[in-house]
């Protein structure tokens, strides 16, 4: 309970972090073109890690390594401690290898990979992202490595030290940002000129958090005892263990390859749609992932040992009980919380990222997106919750096939609206894209008849009716104490314009949907209450 604990804890500072960085980024790049070229130099590598790295450990590696240490541990035999050390050299081998050979082709190919995720008009920004990817490619090798350290640490029950690279990851890109921009910067002439050096700053920063990251968990697999190292490649390649991952993964990558071609299909459009829209989604959606941190991946992982348990004691009336207050509770948080950003968007955006570079048009590119992103967030929410009622069942490709079929509604949409719409037609993409996944879960999971769908989905929505008719009537208060205050605080200071704006608005808002709840006596409430305090237990 205690690395569980633990593990919370630093995946919440990573997120906060997450979002620091984001701002450094916004305070050094705004929304300018080298902003750009560094979302999509950075997203190339990053996209890879996800589909094999951070897959293959999960989903592969550590269930066979975890095979391995239990026949180990059972027959006490050198023989079996053996096969088990063999298996970790011939992994970390596999994976030194594969990623080395993508790594420099990537690095060779990056002049004909960028062009289709840029307007290639732009020969100085096409050639600086080029350059950028160059330096960040190398990420994939030592995060695929740290990834691997990951994998042999969480196989033997180690969680903090993997959960806190993260943290180590972003404050090294933040710091960099910081030290070394300065001294690229020193011949700099103009504001874009400094801008190109901060991206590259911000590069040099991904690739040094990656080595730390790898290097950091190191001497606490030296620790365990299962030391690794290179073995040939032909022992790598027909090693059991290493087949069986390979068996294992493979499937898994078609689905996980679904939601990286979404990543890709969106980059592309909204690097050929005009300058900073690649930027200004990340920024929103960095917003809208830190919101989610907090809630829905709690109330997820909160009920899926609850769930599982009523699901094996075959105990449904209980399992529908749970899961529709779970789906309640999602409601009453993410509804009030998109009613009050739609209308303090501006000023959130503001608060958090606007500075010198980041100017009243990066503002309201990013708003453009965050205001698509964050009316989303109900369903998005939803899913994170939803889908453990399947792995609750052991059903995995239900929840799977309905985010395939999301994404490409998603794709679809992003194809059809980026042109009359720009980066808010990406964002409302995904919102659609979200919203026809919580649809196709619902559908699925009518499969169990055990399930009562209907009740559950009815209950839904009428509750959530009624937040959002509570939060439109929360919203008139907050929206007359904006006004106000908006004139009053205009010109004092990004803090006090913007951050007293924020607070004080949200404190009126929070009182009157606080208040009508109140008087409306809603269960809900206690119930998100207590579901809070059995986390922190």
């Amino acid at each position: 309970m205690a690395s569980g604990l633990s593990l919370s804890f630093f995946t919440l500072c990573s997120r906060i972090l997450g979002l620091v960085r984001e701002m450094t980024k916004a305070s050094f790049l705004g929304t300018s073109k080298f902003a750009d070229a560094f979302g999509i130099a950075f997203m190339i590598p990053n996209l890879l890690r996800r589909l094999f790295a951070e897959n293959s450990i999960s989903v592969a590696f550590i269930p066979t390594f975890r095979g391995y240490i239990e026949g180990s541990s059972s027959e006490k035999n050198s023989e079996n401690l053996e096969k088990t050390r063999e298996f970790l050299n011939s992994t970390l081998t596999l994976i030194s290898f594969c990623t080395a050979v993508v790594v420099v082709l990537g690095i060779i190919f990056s002049p004909l990979i960028i062009p289709i995720f840029l307007d290639s008009s732009d020969s100085v920004l096409t050639a600086e992202t080029v350059m950028l990817t160059r330096i960040m490619f190398p990420y994939l090798f030592v995060i695929s490595i740290a990834a691997f350290f990951q994998g042999i640490l969480n196989g033997v029950k180690i969680f903090s030290p993997s959960g806190f690279t993260p943290v180590l990851f972003n404050s090294i890109v933040i710091a960099c940002t910081f030290i070394f921009t300065p001294l690229l910067t020193k011949n700099a002439g103009d504001m874009e000129a400094r801008a190109q050096m901060a991206a590259r700053a911000m590069s040099f920063g991904v690739i040094l958090g990656g080595c730390v990251q790898a290097g950091f968990q190191l001497p606490f697999v030296l620790k365990t005892g299962w030391f690794c190292r290179f073995t040939s490649l032909k022992k790598a390649f027909t090693n059991p263990g290493t087949k069986k991952v390979i068996a294992l993964v493979g499937p898994t990558i078609i689905g996980m390859a679904a939601y990286q071609l979404n990543d890709v299909v969106s980059t592309a459009l909204a690097g050929k749609a005009g300058t900073g829209i690649v930027s200004s989604l990340q920024y929103s959606l960095r917003l809208q992932e830190l919101i989610l941190g907090i809630f829905a991946v709690s109330v997820g992982t909160v009920i899926l040992p609850d769930l599982s348990g009523l699901a094996k004691k075959e105990k449904w009336a209980e399992f529908n009980g749970l899961l529709s207050q779970a789906v309640k509770i999602i409601a009453l948080i993410s509804i009030p919380v998109t009613f009050y950003s739609l209308v303090c968007g501006k000023e959130i955006i503001s608060l958090v990222y606007k500075s010198k570079n980041f100017d009243d048009e990066s503002v309201r590119l990013t708003l453009s997106a965050f205001r698509f992103h964050i009316a989303g967030l109900f369903f998005i929410a939803m899913n994170r919750v939803v889908a453990p009622a399947f792995y609750a069942q052991g059903n995995t490709k239900s929840p799977t096939l309905a985010g395939i079929l999301g994404l490409v509604i998603n794709m679809l949409f992003a194809i059809l609206l980026i042109k009359p719409m720009s980066g808010g037609g990406i964002a409302l993409a995904l919102t659609l894209g979200s919203l026809a996944n919580s649809v196709l879960l619902f559908v699925f999971l009518r499969k169990n008849r055990q399930i009562d769908v209907k009740k559950v989905v009815g209950g839904t929505v009428l509750y959530s009716l009624k937040i959002a008719v509570f939060s439109a009537v929360a919203v008139i208060p907050a929206m007359a104490v904006k006004k106000v205050l908006v004139p009053f605080f205009a010109g004092r200071g990004r803090l006090v314009e913007f951050g007293i704006v924020v607070v004080l608005t949200a404190l009126v808002f929070a009182a009157a949907g606080i208040f009508l709840l109140a008087v409306s006596r809603d269960k809900m409430l206690l119930s998100a209450k207590n579901m809070v305090l059995k986390r922190k237990k």
